[in-house]
């Protein structure tokens, strides 16, 4: 057996709970626990990355955010926090954490007085580049043991899952 097929601590946990209750079927529960096991190392090879380069993971979504929208590389705190999914009040002290390193400046909204944009600054623009380039190899590396087949298998399986969380999440009417 390869090392990557070899029992892991998922497996031990569905032996464990065939062995008291071999009533029940485990294939959800280990499927969704190595998503979680996966998410979580996941996220820690991802921050290392981010960390080289001086950001936290909301960092460099905002930053990224900002990169990927396109010249004048510019939102509306609004446009941010609602395609980052956070709060506006966390998003506010976030971009002043941002605006105080100089990564982002908050300026005037032409389009309403009332309001600011926060658009990246040069510094910001050079460290997002770097960073998100450094972001695509780790990532190419964390899913360098999936062969095509098994990476397209696994984009469509999730895709599919998805689409399915985001409906039983979409507000209804009553809400």
């Amino acid at each position: 057996m390869s090392p990557l097929h070899k029992p892991d601590a998922v497996d031990a946990i569905r032996q464990q709970w065939a062995q008291e209750r071999p009533d029940l079927d485990t294939f959800q529960m280990g499927l969704l626990g190595r998503m979680g096991r996966c998410a979580a190392l996941i996220h820690k090879h991802l921050n290392e990355v981010f960390a080289h380069h001086g950001l936290s993971s909301w960092e460099f979504d905002v930053l990224a955010t900002l990169r990927r929208s396109g010249a004048p590389y510019c939102l509306a705190p609004t446009a941010l926090f609602s395609s980052l999914m956070l709060s506006s009040g966390t998003m506010t002290r976030q971009l002043q954490l941002l605006a105080e390193r100089g990564l982002v400046e908050r300026i005037p909204n032409p389009d309403d007085a009332r309001s600011l944009l926060v658009r990246l600054t040069p510094g910001g623009f050079a460290l997002i580049d770097q960073a998100v380039v450094a972001h695509v190899t780790n990532m190419a590396a964390i899913l360098a043991p999936l062969d095509t087949h098994t990476a397209e298998a696994l984009d469509t399986g999730l895709r599919t899952l998805l689409a399915a969380l985001d409906m039983t999440h979409e507000p209804s009417v009553h809400e």
